[in-house]
């Protein structure tokens, strides 16, 4: 449960929106529970995100949230509410984990290659904490989870109040990637805010570090720190790019999560165009160009 100025809003509390452009707080699918938000909060819908969903052939929710103003803006915060696997995204806890409990030295710790094929070319190869952070290297992130050991992953993801996932024995290696873990684009970005205003209970080397790999692109402008995930079940894709952007005079976190639309999809395309339709929705409101 998380403490302080955040609260849960259960399913009774909520309402559904009655403009396009409000202030209400959103409807949550049956059985699930609006993330905690904090009560000056503003929520926005954006018809315009909508568009940029459809012309990439993808249903989903694109939801940012300017810092400084309080207000979240989206397409649909009924799918911004919605838990879904972490993916890849949980590489950044799983840093934090792996340094705070010291499997992990920093961002020079080195995963050794066995030699084996493996997924993809990028991977084949010894691995820096931050190159294998950076191409989403699977097989190094699991090395990490298996160090770390279910009882202290339990107990970390409590105190970061990260998402809703339990971790046992024989889902460890692969629990965020298949299974019941969950969390919602509202919770990433809550957790993001933490990593980002340093009120995470962690050290403040821990912080640095992976603030550090989590760096996408740095120019006079900005810094964008990111991570993308994808979860394939069966048929099933779900795709994630989550983040923020710092500026001289904004502070804009991010979440999108979307899902082709088509059965028969360029995997490659749909992966690149979590980005995209991210970037998209930043130039719009904010005029962020990437």
């Amino acid at each position: 449960m998380k403490k302080g100025i955040l609260y849960v809003l259960c399913l009774s509390c909520v309402t559904t929106f009655a403009q396009k452009e409000s202030d209400q707080r959103p409807m949550a699918p049956k059985g699930i529970q609006v993330p905690s938000i904090r009560t000056d909060d503003k929520l926005v819908k954006k018809e315009i995100f909508q568009q940029f969903l459809d012309t990439a052939n993808v249903k989903g929710a694109i939801l940012l949230y300017d810092f400084t103003n309080e207000t979240y803006y989206s397409n649909n915060f009924g799918w911004a509410v919605r838990g879904h696997l972490p993916a890849s995204t949980y590489k950044i806890p799983n840093s934090i984990i792996g340094l705070e409990t010291k499997e992990v030295t920093d961002q020079q710790t080195v995963f050794a290659w066995n030699g084996k094929k493996r997924m993809f070319k990028s991977w084949e190869a010894d691995l820096t904490l931050q190159q294998a952070f950076q191409r989403s290297c699977v097989p190094c992130y699991q090395e990490v989870a298996r160090k770390i050991g279910v009882k202290r992953m339990n107990e970390y993801l409590e105190k970061l109040q990260y998402g809703n996932i339990t971790v046992t024995a024989s889902n460890l290696e692969n629990f965020w990637l298949t299974g019941e873990a969950k969390i919602t684009q509202f919770e990433q970005i809550d957790f993001l805010k933490r990593l980002q205003q340093e009120t995470l209970p962690i050290s403040k080397r821990t912080t640095a570090i992976v603030k550090e790999i989590m760096i996408l692109k740095e120019t006079k402008n900005y810094v964008l720190r990111g991570k993308t995930g994808l979860s394939i079940n069966g048929d099933h894709n779900n795709g994630w790019f989550v983040g923020y952007v710092e500026s001289n005079d904004q502070l804009i976190f991010f979440a999108t999560n979307v899902e082709p639309t088509q059965k028969d999809f360029d995997r490659k395309k749909f992966q690149d165009n979590r980005k995209r339709i991210t970037y998209s929705a930043l130039e719009n409101l904010f005029g962020i160009r990437f």
